[in-house]
Order: structure tokens, then sequence, then C-alpha cells
């Protein structure tokens, strides 16, 4: 009975990391795999479509907290980390991650993502924590999917099994003098990750 068991844990190990494995790895413009801890920019994939991604102040803030796009397309934004939960260094689709702004180029005291709710709009802020996944952390977990020839941010975290998040694409919703801040919605943001 004991070898069975033993047999039927390892059997399951082996299939869980064959799935893992089986996902695709991110590309970059080069062609490169993505890989954690180190610096990308997200771009958009369309021209015209705005620049990369950026922090910006909201209403009464010393420093940038909102995440955002550049308004001129010829703006790369800030520098990017991705780091999965997985620990495997590699970044692949459709696997939970925390995307973080490389704490060099701002001053805000947090640079994570995280899901805020503001004036009834499920927004992206850098007020996330990093890592811990779970129930407390739900807001701060991104995956990033396939969308036609390129890719789209995704929330829909799966880090926590006894949560329900409210899955959605993540695009950008335009305001007043051109904003382009990140929120959750049904119309994807393409993008494309260049190393910064």
């Amino acid at each position: 009975m004991m070898k069975l068991l033993v047999t039927l844990i390892l059997l399951s190990t082996l299939s869980l990391s064959s799935c893992l494995f089986r996902q695709n790895p991110i590309r970059d413009t080069d062609g490169n795999i993505l890989r954690s801890h180190t610096n990308y920019y997200i771009l958009p994939a369309t021209h015209g479509g705005g620049g990369g991604l950026t922090l910006a102040r909201g209403s009464g803030q010393l420093c940038p907290l909102e995440v955002v796009q550049e308004v001129s397309q010829v703006r790369n934004g800030l520098p990017l980390n991705l780091i999965p939960a997985n620990k495997d260094g590699i970044i692949r689709e459709s696997i939970d991650l925390n995307i973080k702004f490389n704490d060099l180029y701002t001053c805000a005291p947090n640079t994570v993502w995280q899901v805020n709710l503001f004036n009834g709009q499920r927004t992206l802020s850098s007020r996330g924590i990093l890592g811990r996944p779970g129930q407390g952390t739900i807001d701060n977990w991104f995956k990033i999917e396939k969308y036609e020839a390129h890719y789209k941010l995704v929330y829909c975290p799966s880090v926590c099994h006894t949560c329900k998040p409210v899955c959605a694409d993540i695009g950008s919703s335009i305001g007043e003098k051109g904003r382009r801040s990140l929120v959750l919605n049904n119309k994807p943001l393409k993008v494309m990750f260049k190393k910064a």
C-alpha cells in the first residue's frame, strides 16, 4: 500500500512539473526568452496606441503611484521586472507573476503592481506587495497570455485556491489631458516586451 501511495505522489508531481514546462515562454522583441529580475519595457504592439508603461501622480500624491501609458508613442516608459510565483526564472504564458517597476527610477515607496478600486473602476497602481502568494496578496498577481501575434496582460490570479477573483484583461482608458490609465476591462492592450 505504501509503495502505491509513493508511486502516485511521484507520478502526480512529475505530471504537474511537466505541465508547467509545456507552457510557452514569453519572448522579447529580439526573440529572447523573458527572465525574472531582468529589466524590460512593456510597450504597445500597435502603432499609435500610446507609449510604454510608466507611473504618474494621482490627485494629492507626492510620488507617482498610478500605472499609466506614456502619451507619446516614442517613449518607452519605465523599466519593469517580472517575478513569477513559481521561482522558475523563466517567464511563461499564463503563470502568476508580480510586475514591479525598477525602484531606481521613481520616488514611489513601492513599485509592485496592484489592482485598486477607484471611482467604480478597477485600476492599477504601484501599491502592491512582492511575493507571498495567497489571499492577502490576491490583487498583486498578473499573467501574460498570447494575444494574436503578440501578448496581453491579464488579471486572473490562481495563487489562492479559495479565492474567486473576477478575471479581466488589462487595457488603457484615456482620461483628461490624454492620460492613459491602465484598467481592468474587456479591451486588452496588445503588448510586447523590449529588454531595457
